[in-house]
C-alpha cells in the first residue's frame, strides 16, 4: 500500500513539474530546488573514520544512514586491508565504500561506475572528502572482452543500481525491467592492466548485481596476482554461483566465507545475497 501511494505521489510530482518547467516562471522557480538538492549532505560514520556524502534524495538519503549497518560485512573487509593497498571498487555507485577505504586504510582506489547518473555523484563525495589523490574514478563498464554493447538500465535515479552491460539479466538472472539504455564500450579486467596500462589490483571488492562472472571470466591475469576478493553473489543464482567459484579457484584463491546483514536477511528477495570473502 505504501509503495503504491508513494508511486502515485511521484507521478503526479512529475507531472506537474512536467508542465509548471514548460514555462519560463517555472524553470526559474525549479532551478534552486534542484540546485538545493545536489548540494545537501549528510554526515556518516564508521569505527573512528567519517564521511560527507552528498544526498539529493531519499535514495542517497537511505545509503547515508544505513552505511554502518547495510553491508557491515564489507566495511569489516575493507578494515582488514593493508594500509596503502591498491583497491579496485567494481561497481562503486556513489563511491561510499571507495572514500571509506581510501580514508580508513590510505588505500588507492580506481572506483568502476559506468552509471552516467552515478558518476556525478561519486565524483562529488570523493571531493567532499578531500580523496581526489587517492580514488581515481573508471566510467568504463567492465565486461568478459573489449565490445561495444548497451548498459541498460533499471533506474535513472541518482543513486540507482541493478545495470548490466552488454546482457540482459539483473541480479537473480531473469530478465531485466529496463527504463533506460546507453551504448558504450566496455572493457575487461585484463584490458585495463594490458592495454591501458592501469596498476593491477591487489585487492577487488565487486557488486555489479547479476554479472559479476562475467566480468571474473575477463581476468584471469588479474585473478591470478590477487591477495583478497569480496564479491557480492547470489546463490539462488546458480549459474553465477557456480561460474564465479571455478573461475576465483582457477585464479588460486580460496573461499573464507560469506556474510550478510540483517538487513538483507528480512528483504525477500535479496535474502540469499552474500558477500563473498576470498583469499590468496
Amino acid at each position: 500500500m505504501l509503495n503504491t501511494l508513494k508511486t502515485a505521489i511521484s507521478r503526479l510530482i512529475q507531472a506537474v513539474s512536467g508542465v509548471v518547467g514548460s514555462t519560463r516562471l517555472g524553470r526559474v522557480a525549479f532551478e534552486p530546488i534542484v540546485t538545493g538538492a545536489m548540494v545537501r549532505t549528510a554526515r556518516v560514520s564508521h569505527r573512528d573514520v567519517a564521511l560527507t556524502i552528498t544526498v539529493p534524495n531519499s535514495l542517497n538519503h537511505f545509503r547515508a544512514t544505513t552505511f554502518a549497518t547495510k553491508e557491515p560485512e564489507t566495511l569489516d573487509w575493507l578494515d582488514g586491508i593493508p594500509q596503502g593497498a591498491l583497491l579496485w571498487d567494481i561497481g562503486a555507485n556513489v563511491g561510499l565504500y571507495s572514500c571509506y577505504a581510501a580514508k580508513a586504510r590510505g588505500c588507492r582506489v580506481v572506483s568502476f561506475e559506468p552509471s552516467v547518473f552515478n558518476v556525478e555523484l561519486l565524483a562529488r563525495n570523493i571531493w567532499l572528502n578531500q580523496l581526489t589523490d587517492r580514488v581515481t574514478i573508471f566510467s568504463l563498464p567492465l565486461c568478459d572482452q573489449m565490445s561495444v554493447s548497451t548498459l541498460n538500465m533499471t533506474s535513472t535515479q541518482w543513486g540507482g543500481a541493478l545495470s548490466t552491460f552488454g546482457k540482459n539479466i539483473g541480479f537473480d538472472g531473469a530478465g531485466l525491467a529496463k527504463c533506460f539504455e546507453f551504448r558504450t564500450m566496455g572493457l575487461s579486467m585484463d584490458d585495463c592492466v594490458s592495454r591501458l596500462g592501469m596498476p593491477a589490483p591487489e585487492y577487488i571488492k565487486m557488486d555489479v548485481d547479476g554479472i559479476e562472472h562475467f566480468i571474473l571470466s575477463g581476468g584471469p591475469q588479474v585473478l591470478r596476482a590477487v591477495k583478497g576478493v569480496s564479491i557480492e553473489i547470489n546463490d539462488d543464482f546458480t549459474e553465477q554461483a557456480e561460474s564465479s567459484r571455478k573461475l576465483l579457484e582457477a585464479a588460486g584463491l580460496r573461499y573464507v566465507g560469506k556474510k550478510h546483514s540483517q538487513l538483507i536477511e528480512d528483504n525477500a528477495p535479496y535474502a540469499h545475497i552474500y558477500n563473498q570473502v576470498w583469499v590468496r
